[in-house]
């Protein structure tokens, strides 16, 4: 399902500049808000009933030592923060838009399957709103504590069942059916709407100029099925003369778009992709009882409720599906940190499938490459602590069991004894 508009029948800009206009008005909540200041490309809501926390006051930072590390040339490389919302994932943006049409539809009670930023970002909802209930639903041991401490912390009813995102996913659209709770997952459109404005940041900070590439990480598949729409509409309305490509990332243990991609040869076929074929993946995937797994637990999912859309938007951005180990996961997350940002493992697939496509020659070393870093470094602290660590028991615990080999950029503490001749002499020799 898609939220469609009748563009003919509503006031759109004649140009994105004109959303500028809007920084002059800085005290109106829906003029900060980084997703409601594009309120005429998402009009699915009159103003008085917009929901938003000061969500979208997020970066595209220049990263010149990423980019040396994907292998473009400097200043043609971005990353595009979204750890800086309210809750610390880009999820907020999504939020807010359902959020809305909760409030829209009277809702008193919202409810997600998590791995951890979903839930995060409903509870701050809920809490800073007092308009909703969250409930929650995390499968067994899926979820980092980061993540789980803001669910907690914000008073969200917190459902944990055995299984894995796919077992609480499946659990929460029966009991939401069952008990008419409005459910936020990205299967709601809604969602959907608001993630396109994250295109619509980007745009803006490259000075309305689309880049060459946008390159994500793929777990459930909503942000890159909402990039796909925003191109859609604004090539549509005539706002961007040229679309750029798409590249979605998969986890190697997460991997069921790049296995139906590249493996069973799953297209768009515009708008006939071949369902017979999928549904027979996902037979043989129940069969054999197969379970996503990988460090990067944002995109530990392996039945993306929106591939079809993530086809779509594949096939209109003349996308590229990869998949990269946890080691590369790590490895590009630890040059994401060393350049002063930080992010959550599940971001750091977007940066090491940028390097893949370029060993490759998919991206050329000119292009301009934008990659989105979809949370805050802090929402997975244990396995960044744990790739720096001087203790291999650590390492072995937390990362050793994802095949994750060695920490190939480590920043590892230096032991000194407590006495002053000796701690000058280690900053002399490390510094």
């Amino acid at each position: 399902m898609d939220v469609a508009y009748d563009w003919n029948s509503l006031p759109v800009p004649s140009h994105l500049r004109e959303f500028e206009a809007r920084w002059t008005q800085r005290r109106d909540p829906l003029a900060f808000s980084g997703i409601w200041r594009f309120h005429s490309l998402l009009p699915f809501a009159p103003p008085e009933q917009v929901v938003t926390i000061g969500e979208g006051q997020t970066l595209l930072q220049e990263a010149n030592s990423v980019a040396d590390y994907v292998g473009v040339k400097p200043g043609r490389l971005f990353l595009q923060y979204e750890g800086m919302n309210p809750s610390g994932s880009f999820k907020d943006n999504g939020m807010s838009a359902a959020f809305t049409h909760a409030r829209m539809t009277g809702a008193r009670r919202a409810a997600c399957a998590s791995t951890g930023n979903t839930s995060a970002s409903l509870a701050a909802y809920c809490a800073v709103t007092r308009l909703m209930k969250a409930v929650i639903f995390i499968g067994s041991g899926k979820i980092s504590y980061g993540k789980l401490s803001q669910a907690l912390d914000y008073g969200a009813l917190t459902v944990q069942i055995a299984g894995d995102f796919d077992d609480a996913m499946a659990r929460v659209r029966e009991v939401s059916r069952e008990l008419g709770i409005y459910l936020v997952n990205s299967i709601n459109p809604f969602r959907l709407e608001g993630q396109k404005t994250i295109m619509l940041r980007v745009l803006e900070a490259l000075n309305w100029e689309p880049p060459d590439w946008i390159v994500v990480p793929g777990g459930n598949l909503g942000n890159s099925s909402a990039f796909g729409k925003a191109f859609m509409e604004l090539k549509e309305l005539g706002l961007i003369d040229r679309v750029p490509r798409l590249a979605v990332v998969n986890a190697a243990g997460a991997d069921t778009l790049y296995q139906l991609w590249h493996d069973r040869r799953v297209r768009w076929n515009g708008g006939h992709p071949p369902k017979e074929t999928i549904d027979e993946y996902f037979r043989e995937m129940d069969e054999r009882q197969a379970k996503a797994s990988t460090i990067a637990s944002a995109i530990e999912i392996n039945r993306p409720v929106n591939l079809y859309k993530c086809l779509r938007a594949l096939e209109f951005c003349d996308g590229m599906v990869c998949r990269v180990s946890d080691q590369e996961i790590l490895d590009a997350k630890a040059q994401v940190g060393a350049g002063g940002i930080g992010c959550e493992p599940a971001s750091g697939a977007s940066v090491a499938g940028a390097r893949m496509l370029r060993q490759i020659g998919a991206i050329e070393e000119n292009e301009r490459v934008v990659c989105i870093l979809t949370g805050h470094q802090l929402k997975d602290p244990t396995a960044t602590v744990a790739y720096h660590t001087t203790d291999q028991a650590k390492f072995n615990e937390v990362l050793g069991s994802r095949g994750v080999k060695r920490a190939s950029f480590a920043n590892r503490a230096v032991a000194v004894p407590n006495d002053l001749a000796e701690i000058v002499k280690a900053i002399q020799l490390y510094s």
